[in-house]
């Protein structure tokens, strides 16, 4: 940036003046005339000649989004990219021949406002529509090039948009980091350096004056938290400790963004710290020092950037001078020689009648299907309003941004010193010539480097106060190395160098969390909760637990974990072993009632001894579920299946041959005479081993392809280790209680069609709905199972058991038991013969 020297001085003297006598704007000027110029190649302008919008949270469709106030840096920074294509357009070895023309409009620091001219830059030439094609090599926009906008996340906005068409977007502000990525952004260019650039320079301030204890501050856009996250990043490999993090809000007049800032200042005097980083916009940094001021924080060290340093926004708080010691990095520019008579001159032209309306007539040239700039305030500011930020505003990144369009333009048209050719040139095809060329704008050579940015370095301000005036006096810079002059800079703390250190104690069960090298500050932290993991006063790191130990948070020691599965005293398993007891209670009555009644013609027709060793085999299986409660162990859960799987193949093993004598009767009469005498009882004990002999052989596979064992989880529980039995062979696990379903579905299709005379008991019922709930069992048991991984496990198998234990009960016993208790005149021969003594060969089958 370029300071007041004499000259200067006496220029803005000069000029003070002219804007008393001649430039007082008391009629209302064509000033926002000015924006927009008919010309052979149009450029963009995108600058916040607007703040402090009023209607966008009101706002409930797309309508007008008006700005209140008139931000003069921005009408300055559009002034001088006018300033610039006047230059151009009037040099005979620039461009010679070919006429720029410009479209400026206002983004109001806003989403919502830069968008719409964003659009209108992007629609085709003479129109209001953008096409849309397959290929936009032979597209030619409203523009042949962009300048700006000024904020890091407008320029993210429409970096994505212009980036699509490879318009050419160069930012006179845009610092942040994110736009370095060409491949993202490849048609973006600045002239400013990027905030990684800023953040060095703000480290390496810190320590050569020692500020190792900082607390730091974004406002919240992209630009503050890029700077911040991008400071962070640095500090914390440079013995810099972090003490406070905060965000401005951006709504300050809200009640919670004005409590938040309240905490943000709360927490700044509870750290101590002395340092404040302020990575913020002048809008954000004007809310925090007056809250700051306003809660007497007290003096500290204020590091910023220009984006407020410079602002008259900030300085133009009251008693501003008591936030203590301001330094700050702002870019290295130089004035343009000359433009402070060209603004002084333009402000008293749009004060002419025939000025302003050439300036109406050719702007209704350029595009009389557009918008105008919406600058409403521009026509009624007069110089003296602008003078002070004139003097001061950085005016060369803009100016550098259009030559730098200027001289690519040049080179892709094929000028030479003396005439351009005309012929076509897109916009893409400028972006080359951007990125191989130096060219010389005021002196400098620049360069765009290879992520599209210049580096022109920094210098280092002071806030030197003297009769309540405030002047910005360098104090050093920064281009590679940081060069300061420690002897300029007055201290809020008169004789010596403010200090800003820390030390912290921390309490048993909290570690220290540190921000940067050993030695550096840090922060007390608490062990996690139920992270198995302890710790000992004042120390770094948190102490591991043996894998059967657990800590709570903030421990110092570590406690055995205890053990978790199904056990006797439960509230759970005390309700299953009564339903249990229930269920082996009503078997052993059953099998007593059968015993005692085992030559009448209903036990016979049952089965006789193999109702009984269908009912011995149900015994074993509830008894088994003894099996899954307690603590289990690799055995344990070896032989919980094979008991399991036995005792049922056992039972159904019965309901087989009842069901194959029933289909003989029912659907082989002729055939039945011939192999009823197998079902008998010495050969059908004989069927019933046969039966049991391939579930004994996949028990065996079972033992080979592996069984079940114990599972220690010391994961799943916080404090707890589970043990449960896990299945190693799924299909053995298919095998074995697979064969049990195919016993089961042979018994209901032998029983399911089958009927009975009115004079006959029907079998076969109770058998089909026996089976059909123990399908409806297995399904659940087997989709509940798989995916079950706690000791839950155990309560489902146990429950299976359960009730099909007493499905077979209800539904095949329990009907004959009525009839031998309730009913006893009914078990008879006659009713419980076999349709096959009574029928002739000859004649129609009867169903029983």
């Amino acid at each position: 940036m370029g300071f007041p020297q004499t000259r200067q001085i006496m220029v803005l003297d000069l000029l003070l003046c002219w804007s008393f006598g001649c430039a007082a704007a008391l009629e209302p000027t064509c000033l926002s005339a000015q924006f927009r110029r008919p010309g052979d190649y149009i450029l963009g302008g995108l600058f916040p000649l607007g703040r402090d919008i009023l209607n966008l949270t009101a706002r409930s469709e797309p309508t007008l989004v008006v700005c209140e106030r008139l931000h003069v840096d921005g009408l300055i920074w559009a002034l001088g990219m006018k300033f610039a294509i006047d230059q151009i357009n009037n040099s005979t070895s620039l461009l010679p021949g070919v006429k720029l023309g410009y479209d400026m409009y206002d983004t109001c620091f806003e989403p919502a406002v830069a968008l719409k001219p964003s659009l209108l830059f992007l629609t085709q030439n003479s129109t209001t529509g953008i096409g849309v094609l397959c290929n936009y090599s032979d597209y030619q926009p409203r523009v042949t090039a962009v300048i700006g906008p000024y904020k890091s996340d407008l320029s993210i906005l429409t970096a994505k948009l212009f980036s699509f068409f490879w318009i050419p977007q160069v930012s006179y502000g845009a610092t942040t980091e994110k736009l370095s990525n060409t491949e993202q952004y490849p048609s973006f260019y600045r002239t400013v350096p990027s905030d990684k650039n800023l953040v060095e320079a703000v480290v390496l301030l810190l320590n050569k004056f020692g500020w190792n204890w900082i607390a730091t501050i974004g406002s919240d856009d992209e630009y503050g938290r890029g700077a911040q996250e991008q400071f962070l990043s640095i500090a914390e490999n440079n013995s810099i400790c972090v003490a406070f993090e905060g965000i401005i809000p951006t709504r300050f007049a809200d009640p919670d963004a004005q409590n938040y800032l309240e905490y943000i200042i709360s927490l700044i005097n509870k750290t101590k710290v002395n340092t404040i980083v302020l990575f913020a916009h002048s809008a954000s940094a004007h809310a925090l020092l007056e809250h700051s001021i306003r809660l007497r924080l007290g003096k500290k060290v204020w590091i910023g950037t220009e984006t407020w340093i410079l602002s008259d926004i900030a300085t133009s708080i009251p008693n501003i001078q008591s936030i203590g010691t301001v330094l700050g990095f702002i870019m290295k520019t130089s004035p343009l020689p000359g433009f402070q008579e060209y603004v002084a001159d333009l402000f008293t032209s749009v004060q002419q009648e025939k000025f302003c309306q050439e300036s109406r007539e050719l702007n209704h040239v350029l595009s009389p299907d557009t918008p105008d700039t919406h600058c409403r305030q521009c026509d009624h500011i007069s110089l003296q309003d602008v003078s002070s930020t004139l003097s001061r505003a950085q005016v060369e990144p803009v100016y550098v941004a259009v030559y730098s369009v200027a001289h690519a333009l040049h080179r892709a048209l094929g000028c030479t010193q003396r005439a351009c050719p005309r012929a076509p040139v897109r916009s893409w095809q400028l972006l080359q010539f951007m990125n191989t060329f130096p060219f010389k704008v005021n002196g400098h050579e620049i360069r765009f480097d290879q992520s599209h940015g210049t580096n022109t370095g920094y210098k280092l301000i002071f806030w030197s106060w003297k009769n309540d005036t405030l002047q910005y006096l360098p104090v050093g810079d920064y281009e590679e190395s940081l060069y300061i002059n420690e002897s300029q800079i007055q201290f809020h703390t008169k004789n010596q160098k403010p200090a800003s250190e820390c030390f912290t104690q921390c309490k048993p069960g909290q570690i220290r969390q540190i921000k940067g090298f050993h030695f550096c500050c840090y922060d007390c932290a608490d062990c996690p909760e139920n992270s198995s993991h302890c710790c000992f006063a004042d120390s770094s790191t948190c102490t591991a637990c043996l894998q059967h130990q657990w800590s709570p948070a903030r421990s110092t020691r570590c406690y055995d974990r205890s053990e978790k599965y199904l056990f006797w005293n439960a509230p759970l398993t005390i309700a299953l072993l009564t339903l249990m007891c229930i269920t082996v209670t009503l078997t052993c009555l059953a099998a007593v009632l059968f015993l005692k009644n085992l030559e009448t013609p209903l036990v016979q027709a049952s089965g006789g001894k193999l109702s009984l060793f269908a009912l011995f085999t149900l015994l074993l299986l509830c008894l088994s579920c003894c099996l899954y409660i307690g603590k289990p162990s690799s055995n344990i859960c070896m032989i919980q299946p094979i008991t399991f799987t036995l005792c049922l193949s056992g039972c159904f093993s019965t309901f087989f041959i009842k069901s194959l004598e029933i289909a003989l009767v029912t659907e082989f009469p002729h055939c039945a005479p011939a192999f009823l005498h197998w079902m008998t009882e010495r050969r059908a004990w004989l069927l019933v081993a046969l039966c049991l002999l391939p579930e004994c052989l996949f028990c065996f596979g079972y033992f080979h392809l592996g069984p079940d064992y114990l599972v220690v989880d010391y994961k799943s529980l916080p404090t707890e280790v589970m043990l449960m039995c896990n299945t190693e062979s799924w299909f053995a696990f298919a095998l074995m209680h697979g064969y049990n379903g195919c016993l089961g579905s042979v018994c209901f299709l032998c029983t399911f069609m089958v009927q009975a005379s009115g004079n006959k008991y029907n079998f076969a019922r109770g058998i089909t709905f026996a089976f059909l709930i123990y399908f409806i069992i297995s399904i659940f048991f087997v989709a509940i199972f798989v995916t079950l991984k706690t000791v839950l496990r155990s309560v489902v198998q146990i429950s299976t058991i359960l009730i099909t234990s007493l499905d077979i009960l209800v539904t095949y016993y329990a009907p004959k038991c009525y009839i031998i208790l309730l009913k006893p005149h009914l078990n008879t021969v006659d009713y419980f013969q076999n349709s096959i003594e009574e029928e002739p060969e000859d004649s129609s089958v009867k169903r029983q």
